[in-house]
């Protein structure tokens, strides 16, 4: 059977004369781009033609890989920042221990001179933690009857007076704050030298502050005076700063003055305090009947 095809079907030349044209064409163009570089107008007009095509092909991929990075550099970026601000808080951290201890050295110190310079003999406390009591003025220290505490004792820190001793157990006691209402303590204004009694804020009255009461309104007080102990309560030594002089209220209506004062020591600023291991005289209780006085013996007739 004739396998020829139809002549609606023939192609032209055949395929292997086809493949020798165009070797032989390749041929030539290779060798005369070669030898005189015939060929180079041409090959820039197909790059520019085609470079649009190519930018369109590579484009997908160019964005693919722009965008992996920046969620990369995201990330790290997020790391980063993330490791920095826990650095900075550490720091923060290391810095506000460094002043506080530095803040509590120098309290220190200004003890151990106070201390040194006391005539009675003391001993360091550590401020543990406020008294349950809410309506109270009290602090829990961290010495107590095994260190030579005893009620009554008072406490100090390098400004002033901070309060009295009004509990002791064996390894803490009870510090009652000037600010307590239940305190009062016997002060001398340093410079007129009026005494009188301070007393805990009072109700009503501010916060943090002590009242110098039952003083004439006509007494010679101002304010910015400095209150000092005068020793007639027979519990704190005469000369330790007590308050200042705040202010002062005078009515002619009133037959007293209302004096407010601050405290200058204080258990706010610091955690640690002096107290003043002050043997107190044993009181005789009120029931109790004195012993009778001796007879006298007379001579026998």
């Amino acid at each position: 059977m004739d396998q020829v095809a139809p002549p609606l079907f023939k192609q032209g030349p055949s395929a292997f004369a086809r493949l020798f044209f165009f070797a032989v064409l390749a041929l030539t163009l290779l060798v005369t781009d070669t030898r005189f570089d015939a060929l180079r107008y041409v090959r820039t007009a197909l790059g520019t033609a085609l470079y649009p095509v190519q930018r369109g092909v590579l484009a997908p991929t160019q964005w693919a890989g722009n965008l992996f990075g920046y969620l990369r550099a995201l990330d790290r970026v997020e790391a980063e920042n993330l490791q920095l601000s826990r650095e900075k808080n550490a720091l923060a951290q290391t810095a506000l221990r460094a002043e506080s201890l530095e803040a509590e050295n120098v309290h220190l110190r200004k003890l151990a001179g106070l201390r040194e310079g006391l005539q009675v003999k003391s001993v360091a406390a550590e401020i543990l933690y406020d008294a349950r009591d809410p309506f109270s003025r009290k602090v829990i220290v961290d010495r107590g009857s095994n260190d030579g505490v005893d009620r009554g004792q008072p406490v100090i820190d390098e400004s002033g007076v901070v309060g009295q001793i009004t509990r002791v157990f064996p390894l803490s006691s009870e510090i009652t704050l000037l600010t307590d209402r239940e305190q009062a303590i016997a002060v001398q204004n340093v410079r007129t030298g009026v005494r009188g009694i301070a007393y805990g804020n009072s109700a009503g009255g501010p916060a943090g502050q002590i009242d110098l009461r039952f003083m004439p309104s006509n007494v010679d007080v101002r304010k910015d005076d400095l209150l000092a102990t005068s020793g007639l309560d027979g519990v704190f030594p005469d000369g330790l700063p007590v308050a200042r002089v705040v202010s002062v209220e005078r009515n002619a209506a009133y037959q007293f003055a209302r004096i407010l004062c601050a405290p200058v020591g204080g258990t706010e600023r610091n955690r640690h305090v002096l107290i003043l291991l002050i043997d107190r005289p044993v009181a005789r209780p009120a029931d109790e009947p004195s012993p009778p006085p001796a007879k006298k013996r007379g001579k026998l007739p």
